[in-house]
């Protein structure tokens, strides 16, 4: 009887990881063709936001930073505040302000990526 009841929960928990799953793909594919505007806008190869990890060393170089400093993604709470600053000069770059940066290029990447990538906004390398 215990069998049967292990087995029900993990339909139930594949079930919620399904639908999860496809959620999340729909948003990478979107997040993926907003970059490659973004990308083909400040010179580099479009090709390259499809790349899960290169995407964010390509992010890190276009806000004017060594793509070296892409790994401080990997450390925990640095992770959060490097984001932040990469959002902030990438917006900088694009010649939009710190609001916009912070709520639309960190936190819903996905809406500020498009008004970039799709905008008249025009890339300028931050000093």
């Amino acid at each position: 009887m215990t069998f049967t009841a292990d087995i029900t929960s993990q339909a139930d928990l594949t079930g919620l990881w399904s639908t999860t799953g496809i959620f999340s793909l729909i948003l990478y594919v979107l997040i993926a063709v907003a970059l490659w505007r973004v990308f083909s806008k400040a010179g580099w190869p479009g090709i390259l936001a499809i790349i899960p990890i290169v995407n964010i060393f390509i992010l890190v170089k276009i806000a004017g930073f060594s793509a070296w400093l892409g790994l401080l993604y990997l450390i925990p709470i640095v992770n959060i505040i490097f984001g932040i600053i990469v959002a902030i000069r990438v917006g900088k770059g694009f010649g939009k302000g710190g609001v916009f940066s912070f709520f639309l290029l960190w936190l819903f990447a996905f809406i500020g990526y498009f008004i970039i990538g799709f905008g008249r906004s025009t890339y300028t390398k931050p000093a």
